[in-house]
């Protein structure tokens, strides 16, 4: 809806829909049905995509992120952030949530408890690669601060900056290939893959034409006025 409206008032528009298909679930259950992942999601796909035609949906792209096009922007991504001493190797203890597929904090428990939104969560140890979110926390509030119509609507960036008022953790990027294969491998360390969400939130980066678009995209953002980028 919003993007035929957007249409029909002469809005540059793109529609993105797209399918994530890596990370510990869909390994699970793969594994459980005995078929390989690809395989199960090769499956959902077509349902959804034919979904989607059923339904008349007026998508321009859909992004799989087993697509070529997509695990190479990821990998030249990282690399561009390891390059630049942006990613880094270090031990972390937590709890880990295998449904939600994320460490958690203390913080995140409810009267003691891990709510069950998060299912089973187990304390783990071991050695990822981290990157360096905290440094890009006062230039983000800065930039939020200073141009009003980055986020829309406008409410949304009043409860991103209250949620950056508490510090920014580093953000794992990776997990071992020995807990998970089913990912994007680490191009500066293939005994690893990316950690789910940084592989599948780049789809809106990977479904640029050009790789060069992606590099500009990672430093600038085109105004909320000049495109629209929606997701089903």
């Amino acid at each position: 809806v919003v993007t035929r409206v957007r249409r029909l008032r002469g809005d540059h528009t793109h529609f993105l829909t797209g399918l994530d298909e890596h990370g510990q679930k869909v390994q699970q259950g793969a594994s459980e049905e005995g078929v390989e992942p690809q395989a199960r999601c090769d499956r959902f796909a077509a349902e959804f995509q034919s979904l989607c035609e059923k339904l008349l949906v007026s998508n321009d792209d859909y992004v799989r992120t087993t697509e070529e096009r997509h695990k190479k922007v990821v990998r030249d991504v990282l690399q561009r952030l390891f390059d630049e001493g942006q990613i880094y190797k270090a031990d972390y203890s937590g709890y880990y949530s295998a449904r939600a597929e994320q460490f958690l904090q203390e913080k995140d428990k409810v009267e003691g408890e891990w709510p069950e939104i998060y299912g089973e969560v187990s304390e783990i140890t071991e050695r990822n690669y981290f990157f360096k979110l905290s440094q890009h926390q006062d230039w983000l509030i800065d930039h939020l601060k200073t141009n009003q119509d980055f986020i829309f609507p406008k409410f949304r960036a009043k409860q991103v900056l209250e949620f950056l008022k508490e510090p920014l953790n580093d953000l794992c990027v990776s997990r071992p290939v020995e807990r998970l294969s089913w990912g994007i491998p680490l191009p500066f360390d293939e005994d690893y893959v990316t950690y789910v969400w940084f592989d599948a939130l780049s789809n809106y980066i990977s479904a640029l034409k050009a790789p060069q678009e992606c590099y500009c995209l990672l430093y600038t953002s085109p105004s909320p006025r000049d495109a629209t980028l929606s997701r089903m």
